[in-house]
């Protein structure tokens, strides 16, 4: 089966629906000077049957099917949120996760209630791998009130406390720090816990990410760096950007454990999200983990993307490592899901991400006078204020 991307629907049936519309301008053209992103090589799928490993031979059918209906559900809703942007209902930068799906699906699934998440600014399949609803994720979009941050943070910016998912960072390398801090607060409080701070390849040449490095190793705190290498930093490939390979020796200096693996196998991301996870767990140590993976679209959808990669490479991706249509097919192959019930949960994902679209929609947007709400804790909740001074905003 061709793979499923965007315009592309999972069953044999021409894809004409909806998910085309407004998307010509999308479309990515060859460049004869287009660099290759010079990917890691780290065997290849199928060498090693990581379904077999501890942290995947238990899991049940039900656990498998719940994976692969988040990963088409974060790319129906990325789909849909594009269209979105092309008609104008979604402003500023929107950075799509559309190819990158299996890890955010295949980590989160291995935490527990005690483990944290913080990651940079493409956030949108990291919120709904937590649990986030489409609705409150597309409000946001929309800059609504009903949006998970008030319509005040927009595509970068998706939080969801309630479960452990502390954003969505719009600065480079700004949540590494942030990710060591929710690690240190959980070892101070005895927590068996750990946070899994997602970064993208640029990112590892960010001067406070070595830093951050420093004090998990020094502390022994329990924080796993997660490297979403994608094979470009916004426009420039992998080999223009960065020395030393793999990314994930980042750790080495620093005596921090490593792994390099594919991002297009849930399977073995899972095998080792969850060895990491033991450590951290067990002897409170850092890990650093690179992830290779793609991204179908360009950095953001403002990147025509028509320059720096070719038309060829990305086809080739899609075709021959679509994290969606593999894990599908090992389902089919492994009899927990058959082709109906397969289509059927693409028609729901559509039908969710479609609603969710007119939910944004019909939304108010915030009042002007909630401009200033938010923004510092003791002005919103002055009864449980213990500092002393003035603070900024603050009515006299």
């Amino acid at each position: 089966m061709e793979g499923l991307h965007h315009d592309t629907n999972l069953d044999q049936e021409d894809a004409t629906s909806g998910d085309k519309e407004g998307s010509s301008d999308a479309e990515n053209t060859e460049s004869s000077e287009a660099v290759a992103g010079n990917r890691p090589e780290v065997g290849g799928v199928g060498e090693i049957d990581y379904s077999k490993e501890a942290a995947n031979r238990k899991l049940s059918p039900e656990e498998k099917i719940e994976f692969l209906d988040q990963m088409v559900r974060i790319r129906r809703f990325e789909e849909r949120s594009l269209r979105a942007y092309q008609q104008g209902h979604i402003g500023g930068f929107l950075h799509l996760y559309i190819g990158q799906e299996a890890v955010a699906v295949g980590a989160v699934s291995c935490m527990t209630e005690e483990d944290h998440v913080i990651t940079a600014y493409r956030d949108h399949g990291h919120a709904i791998a937590v649990g986030m609803e489409m609705d409150e994720c597309m409000a946001e979009l929309y800059g609504k009130k009903t949006g998970c941050s008030k319509g005040k943070g927009g595509s970068m910016h998706f939080f969801a406390p309630d479960k452990n998912f502390w954003g969505g960072h719009g600065i480079v390398g700004g949540q590494t720090p942030l990710g060591l801090g929710i690690a240190y607060a959980v070892k101070y409080k005895g927590a068996k816990g750990a946070c899994l701070c997602f970064m993208g390849d640029g990112a590892t040449n960010q001067g406070p990410f070595y830093e951050s490095l420093n004090l998990a190793a020094l502390w022994g705190l329990p924080v796993i760096y997660v490297i979403e290498n994608n094979g470009y930093s916004m426009g420039t490939a992998e080999a223009r950007h960065s020395a030393g390979e793999p990314l994930a020796r980042r750790g080495d200096p620093f005596d921090v454990n490593w792994s390099v693996s594919h991002g297009h196998d849930l399977y073995e991301v899972r095998h080792n999200i969850s060895e990491a996870l033991r450590l951290a767990h067990e002897e409170s140590k850092p890990s650093v983990l690179e992830i290779v993976t793609y991204r179908y679209r360009g950095h953001s959808v403002a990147d025509p993307d028509q320059t720096y990669r070719s038309k060829e490479e990305i086809e080739e991706y899609k075709s021959n490592k679509d994290p969606i249509n593999l894990f599908k097919d090992r389902l089919l192959a492994e009899g927990v899901i058959d082709a109906e019930a397969a289509l059927e949960m693409d028609r729901k994902a559509k039908d969710e991400a479609e609603a969710s679209a007119e939910f944004a929609q019909a939304s108010p947007y915030p009042d002007p006078e909630e401009l200033m709400e938010d923004v510092y804790w003791e002005t919103d909740d002055p009864g449980g204020r213990t500092s002393e001074g003035t603070i900024f905003f603050e009515s006299p």
